[in-house]
């Protein structure tokens, strides 16, 4: 099997996972009243690419959560994170301080839009007070704008948390076959994908909006485990 084949099960995987779940969700409709599984993978995808063929969407982001020993976190936690807060102080906005997707995009407006100056401080350090995030609310409310109308899949892998876990292992694999890195160019990323405009070299060539095991070689082995979680899915409401 070629890498070529790996990626066209990898879609038809996540095709068999739409069909389960009855559909892909955008953040943007979503709140933590669903029928969200404890732990699991999410997969985030370009509303606007597609794959090269069939016609698909591609990929864009691979995750999951709960990884380290001990974590409480849940999926739609992370998830929640991702989106931001709908209201508050904060409203329509979000904290990249805490979730690297966010902080990946932020700088790749920053750097589309030359607002380095503007925003000097955005990603430093792992907390800010009340008037450092006022003053980046706009551009989080542009991340959040951005990440709210990426559709996305997830699948229910709730082993617990541990490095070793299955959810850890689809992750790395899945990223490591998508990744463009260092390997064929499959599936080009069009010249406006917003990632082109990333300072992070990693993210360009890949193609996704990741930074860890791009460079990995990956277990088609996998598959088979990421089949198995998909037919354990029930439907989704």
């Amino acid at each position: 099997m070629t890498r070529q084949d790996d990626l066209d099960s990898v879609y038809s995987l996540l095709d068999d996972l739409e069909a389960t779940v009855g559909g892909k969700r955008k953040l943007g409709d979503c709140d933590g009243r669903m029928n969200w599984p404890n732990r699991g993978i999410y997969f985030f995808f370009d509303p606007e690419e597609t794959r090269s063929e069939p016609d698909q969407l591609r990929l864009t982001r691979i995750g999951t959560h709960a990884v380290s020993e001990g974590s409480s976190t849940s999926l739609w936690n992370r998830l929640r994170t991702h989106r931001g807060p709908q209201r508050g102080t904060y409203e329509d906005g979000g904290n990249h301080r805490g979730s690297v997707f966010r902080k990946r995009i932020g700088e790749a407006i920053i750097e589309k839009d030359n607002l380095e100056k503007e925003y000097s401080e955005w990603g430093v350090g792992s907390s800010a007070g009340r008037e450092l995030r006022m003053e980046e609310l706009d551009m989080e409310r542009r991340v959040s704008e951005y990440i709210r109308d990426l559709p996305f899949l997830w699948v229910d892998v709730d082993d617990e948390p541990s490095p070793e876990s299955d959810r850890a292992y689809i992750e790395r694999n899945m990223i490591a076959l998508v990744s463009n890195i260092d390997t064929e160019s499959i599936d080009p990323r069009r010249e406006d994908w917003l990632g082109h405009h990333s300072p992070v070299m990693e993210i360009k060539q890949s193609g996704l909006w990741n930074i860890n095991h791009l460079t990995e070689d990956y277990q088609p082995e996998f598959l088979e485990t990421f089949e198995g979680y998909i037919d354990r899915m029930p439907g989704f409401a």
